[in-house]
């Protein structure tokens, strides 16, 4: 007797696993890693946010536990936030719901909305993480198409009528993690309008929708016509307020499947710590000052290391969003050879394209998540090495 599930047991290898035990080693070693390959900010939360957690917790009754929806001050906070940065209204008691985060929505919304066997169509390249929690629901992951020479963005004439009659479920993300590609409202007008054809649940993760360039300003997709009837949309405080480990979140729109998702959710789980969801309230409640901010630095980190990447003939786009660089591997490499190179000869981790997808291949993922003195380091380090010619003359 083993005591573990099928569903765990045939859980895909982890890639980014297997690089984090290589790092090791190679630490061990004595050499200086540089790690690339994690998708978590470095730039400290913001102090109005602590001080406000601080206050929060020295209050008796916020150590009480939540409501399971969440409380009611985030709630309105995320609903004041989407009026006052997209002109969209929610209602904060049926139309949006708390979360330990946008993973763990992800992961319990399969379980609310899909029955084992049901089809979603999954975005390739895309997060990990959609591929796993299909999975884990008993479905079946069927590809969205996305690829370079269209921008990444969805390829619905790709899709065969059978995966259009099968599927329950789509799933989008932009800005992407991984090709950091970003879309205009009509994609989503596109998709939404996809969903009511085809009778699909739209779910998009908005998680990097306020990390931005170049001026450039995320949509979300329930600014498109008609789309509380098909769609919700996931938001995340970790990459915009750099508050990955308070794990906090929340979902929006379709009354139905909030209410589908909070039913479960208040069988599982009671909640995040009162404490931190009035501390991400007033993160959303502010000028969002502090994003900007942030948004400046990776954006000095992304121009460096976009003309250095350039120059050393790993060619990469210039993105409007996300923390990441989505850059070719040289012709002669596949993308975990690249990569194995990279930490071997550099000391420089970075997560294989192939890891979030087939059509992964030929990339690699680099994130912006360190400082500019170690971006220095990282560029010396690829200047250092023999890449077979394909350096600038």
């Amino acid at each position: 007797m083993t005591f573990v599930s099928d569903k765990v047991t045939s859980l895909p290898p982890y890639l980014f696993a297997a690089f984090q035990e290589k790092k090791k080693e190679l630490e061990a070693k004595g050499v200086n890693v540089i790690d690339l390959g994690i998708g978590a900010p470095d730039l400290p939360t913001p102090d109005f946010i602590i001080d406000k957690l601080a206050e929060e917790a020295r209050v008796s009754a916020n150590h009480r536990y939540s409501t399971y929806s969440g409380c009611l001050e985030f709630r309105e906070a995320v609903s004041h936030y989407y009026q006052k940065h997209y002109g969209v209204t929610l209602d904060p008691d049926t139309e949006v719901l708390a979360l330990i985060g946008s993973k763990e929505g992800i992961a319990n919304l399969m379980h609310a909305v899909i029955n084992p066997g049901e089809t979603v169509l999954v975005p390739d390249p895309g997060y990990p993480a959609y591929r796993t929690a299909v999975h884990l629901a008993g479905g079946k992951s069927v590809r969205l198409p996305l690829d370079t020479e269209n921008g990444y963005v969805p390829l619905f004439d790709n899709i065969t009528d059978e995966d259009k009659e099968k599927a329950t479920l789509m799933l989008l993300n932009y800005p992407s993690n991984p090709t950091a590609a970003t879309v205009h409202l009509s994609t989503f007008v596109e998709a939404i309008a996809f969903a009511r054809e085809n009778n699909v649940l739209l779910a998009h993760d908005a998680a990097y929708d306020l990390v931005t360039f170049h001026g450039y300003k995320a949509p979300s997709v329930m600014q498109a016509p008609n789309a509380k009837d098909w769609a919700v949309e996931f938001g995340s405080l970790s990459k915009s307020f750099s508050m990955t480990g308070w794990r906090i979140g929340y979902i929006v729109g379709n009354k139905t499947v909030i209410g589908a998702l909070a039913t479960l959710k208040s069988n599982i789980d009671t909640s995040q710590f009162l404490p931190i969801q009035k501390a991400a309230a007033a993160a959303l409640e502010s000028d969002l000052s502090a994003v900007a901010a942030n948004n400046k630095k990776y954006e000095m980190r992304m121009e460096k290391l976009h003309a250095a990447l350039n120059r050393a003939g790993i060619y990469t786009e210039k993105p409007k969003g996300t923390i990441f660089l989505w850059a070719r591997v040289p012709d002669e490499y596949t993308s975990i050879g690249f990569a194995n190179k990279l930490l071997e000869e550099a000391g420089i981790i970075v997560t294989p394209g192939t890891a979030f997808g087939p059509t992964g291949e030929g990339f690699i993922r680099i994130s912006l998540s360190v400082t500019t003195g170690r971006l220095d380091q990282v560029i010396n380090r690829i200047k250092a090495m023999d890449l077979k010619g394909v350096h600038e003359s």
